[in-house]
């Protein structure tokens, strides 16, 4: 997604620069994330100038599939957010105005691309759940609720003592 400084001073000498595109970002699947999936995302915003800035203020939506944090099946995430980029074309820029997200512009287009990557990522969730039910037992393991759990636990005679409880079992028996 590029623009031409040019394009962009022409376009919003009336008012902000308007912009509504489809932008592929697959190349996020292939980084070491937990990004399975995503489809294209619309980006849609506009462009202010400010002097020597170009100021992009934009929302991203799309989807993508993610690992749910508990089962490992893919979930389908939907997302939209908003996000803001400066670029500027001062050769006055310090270190403050790079904290500040300021992007130092050297040429004469502007590849929104690399920042609608890096928004995506910051804003994907750390972990995402299934609504579809756990499987509650596999191969040497099984999934207890924690109330479940322990009334199981009081019902169950530990197997060491299991003996001992077939003797009281007996001698009760015996007495009747």
């Amino acid at each position: 997604m590029k623009f031409s400084t040019m394009e962009i001073r022409n376009n919003a000498f009336d008012g902000p620069f308007m912009f509504d595109e489809i932008v592929d970002v697959s190349e996020l699947e292939t980084l070491n994330n937990d990004i399975k999936q995503i489809d294209p995302v619309r980006v849609r915003g506009m462009c202010t100038i400010d002097k020597d800035e170009f100021i992009f203020s934009f929302s991203i939506k799309g989807k993508m599939i993610l690992p749910c944090a508990r089962t490992l099946v893919d979930v389908t995430y939907p997302f939209e957010f908003e996000a803001t980029e400066i670029f500027s074309t001062s050769n006055n820029l310090d270190e403050k105005d790079e904290e500040d997200g300021v992007h130092p512009l050297t040429e004469e287009t502007i590849d929104l691309t690399p920042y609608i990557k890096e928004n995506i990522i910051l804003e994907t969730p750390y972990r995402v759940f299934s609504d579809e039910k756990a499987l509650e037992e596999g191969e040497g393991w099984t999934f207890y609720e924690q109330e479940k759990y322990e009334a199981e636990k009081e019902n169950t005679i530990d197997p060491r003592l299991a003996k001992l409880q077939n003797l009281l079992d007996n001698n009760k028996r015996r007495q009747e």
